[in-house]
C-alpha cells in the first residue's frame, strides 16, 4: 500500500527540482546550442537532466521505483555526444551537486520500465519541447499510476503565472506547480516553493453567454486545428476565442477555469497519444471538476504500457461543454473508432 501523502510531498520535491534546471538550461539555450552545434540540443539536455532529477529524489524519498519515462541514457553514452553528457551532468549538479556521471546515467535509466506491471510511475521530462525552445511554456509531468488508474499527479509549469491576466508568451519568474490524487482535489503552488502548503483550488465555471475559450497547441502537428475549429464553429456561432499554449499547462490551465477546453484532435490515422502527455494533466483536470475523456467519450485507459492505444484524441472540458463538444464531433463526423490491435 503506497502512502500518497508521502509519495505526493516526494513528487512536488522532486519535480519543483526539475524545474529549477529545466529553468537555468532554457535561460543558458545559446551557448549550449553553441557548445553541442545542435540546435534542439538544450532542450535534450533539459530532458535528460530532468529525468535524472526526479528519478534520482523518488528513488532516495521512497526506495526502489518502476518509472514509465520518456528518456534513456543510451544516446549520451556515445562519443559523439559526449558534450552533451557534460552538460546534462552540469545542469543536474544545480540541486544534486556531488552526483557522478555514472550517477546521472544510472538515474535517467529508472525510467527504462515498459509499464506492464499495475502500477508504476510515468514521467515527462519536458512536455512541450518547442515551447522550452521559444522561451514559453513547458511542464514538467509526473504521475502515479495505480491498477490502471491515475492514482497521484504533479505537473510543474516553471514558465505559467498564477496571473491570468499574463500572457502565455511572459515567462512566470516562479511558475506554478499543480498537485493532486484521488478525492483530495487540486492544490496550486509556486513551482519554486514545495513546501508552502498551496491553495486549494476548484474549477469556477466562466458564466454562460461568455465566448468559450479553447486552449490548443500552438504547433499544428501536436492537434488538427482545422478540425478543432469546426467543432467549435458549431458549438460557439457566435466566436470562440483560442488560447495557444504548449504543454500540459492546457490542462491546468482548463481545470482553474482560464479556460474552457482542450481538445486534442488526432492528426493521423493509427496514432497513440503517449500515457506520460496526459496522466498528470488528467488527475490534475478530472480532480477540479472537469472531465477528461478521448473523443469517442471514452475514458483513458492507462492499462496499456507506454500509450493510450484503447483511446483517440483528448477532451477536456468543463462540465456543461464536454457532452456538447462530444456531440459536435459525432455530427461532423470527426470520431471514428481507434485503430484495433
Amino acid at each position: 500500500m503506497v502512502d500518497l501523502d508521502h509519495a505526493l510531498k516526494a513528487a512536488q520535491h522532486a519535480v519543483a527540482e526539475a524545474s529549477v534546471v529545466c529553468r537555468l538550461v532554457q535561460k543558458d539555450l545559446d551557448r549550449i546550442r553553441a557548445i553541442t552545434k545542435d540546435d534542439r540540443s538544450p532542450v535534450t539536455v533539459a530532458d535528460f537532466a530532468s529525468q535524472a532529477v526526479i528519478c534520482h529524489r523518488l528513488t532516495e524519498a521512497l526506495g526502489p521505483i518502476r518509472m514509465v519515462g520518456e528518456e534513456d541514457s543510451a544516446s549520451l553514452r556515445t562519443e559523439e555526444n559526449a558534450d552533451r553528457l557534460r552538460e546534462v551532468v552540469e545542469a543536474v549538479h544545480a540541486v544534486w551537486p556531488d552526483a557522478t556521471t555514472d550517477d546521472v546515467l544510472s538515474a535517467i535509466d529508472i525510467g527504462n520500465d515498459d509499464g506492464a506491471g499495475r502500477s508504476f510511475w510515468t514521467l515527462d521530462p519536458i512536455d512541450g519541447t518547442k515551447g522550452f525552445l521559444r522561451g514559453q511554456q513547458y511542464a514538467v509531468s509526473l504521475a502515479w499510476i495505480d491498477h490502471e488508474h491515475v492514482a497521484l499527479g504533479v505537473l510543474g509549469c516553471p514558465n505559467l503565472s498564477a496571473d491570468f491576466s499574463r500572457p502565455f508568451d511572459d515567462p512566470d519568474p516562479h511558475g506554478t506547480m499543480y498537485s493532486a490524487y484521488g478525492g483530495a482535489g487540486v492544490y496550486e503552488q509556486r513551482a519554486d516553493k514545495p513546501d508552502d502548503p498551496g491553495v486549494h483550488i476548484r474549477l469556477l465555471e466562466r458564466e454562460g453567454g461568455q465566448a468559450p475559450r479553447m486552449c490548443e497547441s500552438v504547433e499544428a502537428a501536436h492537434s488538427k486545428h482545422t478540425a478543432t475549429a469546426q467543432i467549435m464553429e458549431r458549438i460557439a456561432p457566435g466566436g470562440y476565442e483560442s488560447l495557444r499554449l504548449d504543454s500540459q499547462c492546457k490542462y491546468a490551465v482548463v481545470a482553474r477555469g482560464q479556460a474552457d477546453a482542450y481538445l486534442r484532435m488526432p492528426t493521423r490515422a493509427g496514432y497513440q497519444e503517449k500515457i506520460w502527455d496526459h496522466a498528470a494533466g488528467s488527475i490534475i483536470a478530472t480532480e477540479a471538476g472537469c472531465p477528461v475523456s478521448d473523443i469517442l467519450d471514452v475514458g483513458l485507459d492507462f492499462s496499456q504500457g507506454s500509450t493510450l492505444k484503447r483511446n483517440k484524441g483528448i477532451v477536456c472540458a468543463a462540465p456543461r461543454l464536454h457532452g456538447t463538444i462530444i456531440e459536435a464531433i459525432g455530427a461532423l463526423g470527426l470520431a471514428e473508432p481507434p485503430c484495433a490491435d
